[in-house]
């Protein structure tokens, strides 16, 4: 890795730090609300024992560094160390800032939006901010089928019960629960993107009449797959077409014009590399 890189994760590091430590000081943190993880165990000490939040999720990140160096290796576990410095000492200077945002429900979706952006910036540098989502990049090495959020998202509800029964409030957990989905979807969204594609399948006799007006009309790249269907056991052309949601109904259309008989297929399409797309 060259120093241009190096460099860029730093500022990615800092600017995720930054979005992380705001919702939680300023806006969860002043009405109760965790965000699950340690900070959930944290935001319990701060209000029982007055102790600083980012004093108290850095001691309990202590005993994970050392898990994740022997899991993940010392560049990881060197990285995570730094975010986690940041985002603890980015805590504590924030807790001095007084947003009056008293509507709990407001404060768990806004909360919510600059915590899961905040962690999802970390989370791209292959970093972790300790806590949750550090024992989800090691956990990743046991269940390689869940994604990290869905992980984050499980071990921080169970924290939120813990806290409604410290906290004796039920409506503090319900606000905190809003949080922690709203967290868990933006960094889906960070992750994946905001402009969902779309993949159109369409199975017809007439695939090449279709793919003319796809690729002369519309201006549309595709691709033709060779198939059999299984219950006429007769060969099949399939055009697969990846294009934007506002293109489908169109296509759509068009296939049916063509071929009243043909079968279509619609399906998502998180990310698309290539000539076209990004």
């Amino acid at each position: 890795m060259n120093m241009i890189n190096v460099f860029y994760e730093i500022i990615i590091i800092i600017i995720g730090c930054l979005f992380a430590s705001f919702g939680i000081s300023c806006l969860l943190l002043p009405n109760q609300l965790s965000s699950g993880g340690f900070s959930g165990i944290a935001t319990i000490l701060y209000y029982y024992f007055n102790i600083q939040m980012g004093t108290t999720i850095l001691i309990l990140n202590i005993p994970l560094f050392f898990w994740a160096f022997l899991k993940n290796g010392w560049k990881f576990t060197l990285k995570t160390v730094f975010a986690t410095f940041l985002y603890s000492i980015f805590i504590d200077i924030f807790e001095v800032i007084n947003i009056d945002l008293s509507d709990k429900l407001l404060a768990s979706i806004y909360g919510g939006i600059f915590v899961g952006i905040g962690l999802a910036l970390v989370f791209k540098t292959n970093t972790s901010t300790g806590g949750t989502d550090l024992i989800a990049h090691i956990a990743q090495n046991y269940t390689i089928n869940m994604k990290m959020s869905s992980i984050i998202v499980i071990i921080d509800a169970i924290i939120v019960f813990s806290n409604v029964i410290a906290l004796g409030n039920l409506e503090i957990g319900l606000y905190s629960s809003i949080a922690i989905f709203i967290i868990g979807k933006m960094i889906d969204v960070v992750f994946e993107g905001i402009n969902f594609c779309k993949i159109i399948y369409i199975i017809s006799d007439k695939y090449d009449e279709i793919n003319n007006v796809l690729n002369l009309t519309l201006k549309k790249g595709a691709t033709k797959i060779y198939g059999r269907g299984s219950y006429s056991n007769k060969e099949k052309i399939v055009i697969m077409c990846v294009t934007k949601r506002r293109d489908i109904e169109q296509i759509k259309t068009i296939s049916k014009k063509i071929d009243s008989n043909s079968f279509i297929i619609v399906t998502d399409a998180r990310e698309v590399y290539g000539l076209g797309f990004k």
